[in-house]
């Protein structure tokens, strides 16, 4: 679906660059750097899952790599832009058109449809109402939901409330998908139908990264990225994924 938006790389560049990174918070007299000289690269089309022991900088990561945050030195590259020159209002506008997100709490709207839910980042992009009604309810079908699009999120499971969220992040097809401990709230038979459909978006070319305290999850992975102390200590292929 054609939206106004900034420009994407040619197909061979990596939708993620990160050259020396580093994120540093104040926290009364002392400053605790989070994130400390990290250098990534992720292609197009690469399925990645981040991984380490709690607080050792995953959370900050992805943030960093969603547009979420800058970094307080380094560069990080998204789609070819450097998140730390957009102000406010461009890296929202960047973040709609260009990356998609999934929590590992689904943060559905409650009055609103499995449907209207998925059309809500249509809506901000400035998509007509029949041509996001069309794309909403493809993206429903796309993860088994075709049957439920009037379903409201507390009459749906935990999966399906899950599978929404991402049909939710795919809708103004982005250039980067990135989950925050997207099983994380789901039983382990759930966890496993979620992680098979993540498959499917790789397989399908989407670049997808996540982040997951679970060695279980990550490997299923493409590509499994291990932090120690806010530092890459381990980036090693999935020959099974």
């Amino acid at each position: 679906m054609p939206l106004a938006e900034l420009p994407h790389l040619p197909a061979g560049n990596p939708v993620i660059h990160c050259e020396q990174v580093v994120r540093s918070y104040t926290m009364g007299a002392a400053s605790v750097q989070a994130v400390r000289g990290i250098d990534l690269t992720i292609g197009r089309g690469e399925f990645a899952a981040i991984t380490g022991p709690s607080g050792c900088g995953k959370s900050t990561l992805l943030h960093l790599l969603g547009a979420v945050d800058v970094p307080s030195a380094g560069r990080v590259l998204v789609n070819g832009r450097d998140t730390a020159q957009l102000n406010d209002a461009d890296a929202t506008a960047f973040r709609l058109r260009h990356i998609g997100f999934v929590f590992q709490r689904f943060y559905l709207m409650p009055t609103l449809s499995a449907l209207e839910n998925v059309e809500l980042p249509l809506a901000e992009a400035g998509v007509p109402k029949v041509v996001r009604r069309r794309r909403a309810a493809e993206l429903l079908g796309y993860v088994g939901l075709g049957e439920r699009r009037d379903h409201r999120p507390t009459q749906l499971s935990g999966g399906e409330q899950q599978r929404v969220a991402i049909a939710r992040a795919l809708a103004n097809e982005p250039a980067l998908l990135l989950a925050d401990e997207p099983t994380g709230e789901l039983d382990a038979a759930t966890g496993e139908t979620l992680l098979q459909l993540f498959g499917q978006l790789h397989r399908d070319g989407t670049t997808l990264v996540f982040v997951t305290h679970d060695a279980v999850v990550a490997n299923t992975a493409q590509r499994v990225i291990r932090l120690l102390d806010g530092r890459v200590a381990s980036d090693t292929r999935n020959p099974r994924a």
